[in-house]
């Protein structure tokens, strides 16, 4: 299964130039947000695949006008060809404002989709917005990851977890684009990666 991950800036190879070769042979679509809904919708005009998304920080209008032709995974697992993706999108809360959250809310959030993860048996790719705490993050508050992802990959060992939020240019000399959390493959999908199991 080869999987195209996008997320914080619209890649103009997709989207200004379309070079249709980028999306040959992808089945599945997976955004970590902070991407106008615009682009994804556009990229369901050019591949099968379907897109699964979160929100970004920065992704208030989607409330309004969501990406057509996607599917919001957010506080659910949805699952594709056996692959099951749980969506927890959004950033630390640094201030009043949609898809922001505190460490509380977050752990909230995950909470309560305990029943889902039960019944499906855990759940293959974590999908978020910001980072895991201390995996990939930074340590000013807007740019800080969540405890509750990392006690999410303790506890249910994913294969991977994929997230945006942390730029390459934020920390040149620290950006790494795939990590090693326990079991699981943390991996930065800032503008475009592709990954296949």
């Amino acid at each position: 299964m080869k999987i195209l991950l996008l997320s914080d800036i619209a890649d103009k190879a997709l989207w200004d130039y379309l070079d249709r070769s980028l999306l040959e042979d992808i089945d599945l679509v997976l955004s970590c947000g902070d991407l106008p809904a615009e682009y994804l919708s556009f990229l369901t005009c050019f591949t099968h695949a379907p897109i699964l998304y979160v929100h970004g920080n920065h992704d208030s209008g989607y409330e309004k006008k969501p990406p057509e032709g996607c599917v919001c995974v957010e506080d659910t697992i949805y699952t594709v060809n056996g692959l099951r993706v749980l969506g927890l999108g959004g950033s630390m809360r640094y201030r009043s404002a949609p898809n922001m959250y505190s460490e509380g809310q977050m752990a909230a959030r995950a909470r309560r989709l305990w029943w889902k993860i039960y019944s499906n048996k855990g759940f293959d790719i974590l999908l978020t917005h910001a980072p895991a705490r201390g995996v990939g993050d930074q340590d000013d508050l807007p740019h800080r990851g969540f405890e509750t992802f990392k006690r999410l990959m303790d506890r249910y060992h994913p294969r991977y977890m994929v997230h945006g939020h942390v730029h390459p240019q934020y920390a040149a000399l620290d950006f790494k684009r795939v990590r090693q959390y326990g079991e699981t493959q943390v991996i930065n999908a800032y503008k475009r990666y592709v990954i296949e199991i």
